[in-house]
């Protein structure tokens, strides 16, 4: 008794070795070599597209919620506003101590301080910008850590008491550097017989930092707590108590626990109600990008469907012979399927090595696309930030290589399915 003979296991070494030739084939030799480079090319260039892409989207919204973290106090308490003596609002919290040790008390809160704001007009060297000056204690300013340990700094922030700190953008506004002397003029100061006096001081600059959000380093100076009080007569009390969190991710949870601290009365302003919606914004944009730039994919994927099917015309003869050699209908789609697999297999790798090295090394592509146009496109007073960041994020690339092999299989299941379907007699008919 003889043995039946053996179906050969789905994708076995002749269908790849056949594949395969059909893909070096010459257009001459019936193959589409030319038309396999367009479409691995093509989806090369959208993966790689859609991976800087993402990074960078992904880097610019880290960036920005790591400068507002890391500059800006996670939570921000102020008084409701109440009628003074004089009849007019008075929103100033003068047992600033008391309820910043209420505050700090909070389990997962860090530290909470008090802290003196006011808009001014800073002046030297015959030059004048408008700034916003924070009066704190050094011991405070310390711990924020994108100012005691910034992207630049000059100067010795522990001689804050001497004088003010400023950002990088102001110093380079004003033309000033540390141990120069800047005056601060605010439009509320002092009642005279003859009207009111614009408040005029003289402070040295200690200390000069770049965190690298624009809107920061080109509108923030530090003063001492006390000094400021004085500046913008706050009569020994502070505008506000700033608070940081040991996870501001999760600041929304804090909220509760420091309403019931700050004690009626209390207003709380988290960092996500000052940027949240530009955050979600940026979420959303992302998302659509993402959606958008896979049609680049997908018509990619178009480019080998009209491979496989020229492809599938070209070997009809030889689809005819393989089936009457034995070659089951399932081997044959198979085949066909490894042609276009191949080719969204590799355009997807080199997507990948491509896109990644781009988003690496986008900084000095930056600055090589900057020389040679001789201009900027990178503006920081768009952006907030003074660079384009980009994150690579291995979920983000996987993702994106999902999608571009799904595409690319899905495409090719078609022809492939054809390809199998083809009568060997009509094949062989006219040969």
């Amino acid at each position: 008794m003889t043995d039946a003979p053996r179906t050969p296991p789905p994708f076995a070494a002749f269908e790849w070795q056949i594949a395969w030739r059909y893909l070096r084939a010459r257009r001459r030799e019936g193959g589409v070599s030319v038309i396999a480079w367009y479409a691995l090319v093509g989806v090369m260039l959208g993966v790689a597209t859609l991976i800087v892409v993402q990074a960078v989207m992904i880097g610019f919204r880290e960036e920005f919620t790591d400068r507002i973290i890391g500059a800006n106090a996670h939570v921000t308490v102020y008084q409701a506003p109440t009628l003074g003596p004089d009849g007019q609002p008075d929103r100033l919290i003068r047992d600033y101590d008391a309820l910043a040790a209420r505050l700090a008390a909070v389990p997962g809160v860090t530290r909470a301080s008090p802290l003196v704001r006011g808009q001014v007009m800073a002046s030297a060297h015959g030059r004048a910008t408008g700034v916003e000056v924070l009066g704190t204690r050094t011991a405070d300013l310390e711990k924020v850590p994108l100012v005691a340990r910034p992207e630049i700094g000059f100067g010795d922030l522990s001689r804050l008491d001497k004088g003010v700190a400023i950002g990088a953008g102001v110093a380079r506004e004003l033309g000033l550097a540390v141990g120069d002397v800047v005056t601060l003029i605010s439009p509320q100061g002092i009642d005279t017989p003859f009207g009111a006096s614009p408040r005029i001081s003289d402070y040295e600059v200690v200390y000069v930092f770049g965190v690298g959000r624009f809107d920061i380093d080109r509108t923030r100076v530090y003063m001492p707590f006390a000094e400021a009080q004085a500046f913008f007569d706050r009569d020994a009390a502070a505008d506000e108590i700033e608070v940081f969190t040991a996870d501001p991710m999760d600041v929304d949870a804090l909220r509760a626990p420091l309403a019931r601290a700050a004690g009626d009365g209390a207003v709380l302003w988290t960092w996500r109600d000052a940027s949240g919606a530009f955050l979600s914004a940026l979420d959303v944009e992302r998302r659509v990008m993402f959606i958008i730039l896979s049609l680049v994919v997908l018509i990619a994927g178009l480019n080998i469907v009209s491979g496989l099917v020229m492809l599938v015309k070209n070997k009809g003869r030889d689809i005819g012979i393989l089936r009457t050699m034995g070659l089951t209908s399932g081997s044959i789609m198979r085949v066909f399927f490894l042609c276009g697999a191949l080719i969204g297999v590799t355009g997807t790798v080199l997507g990948v090595l491509l896109g990644c090295l781009f988003a690496t090394y986008i900084q000095d592509i930056q600055a090589v696309v900057e020389w040679i146009s001789g201009g900027s496109v990178w503006n920081p007073e768009i952006r907030f930030l003074t660079e384009i960041p980009a994150r690579l994020r291995p979920g983000d690339v996987a993702a994106v290589v999902a999608m571009a092999l799904g595409l690319s299989f899905l495409v090719t299941l078609a022809p492939a399915r054809n390809a199998a379907r083809l009568n060997p007699v009509e094949a062989l008919r006219y040969e």
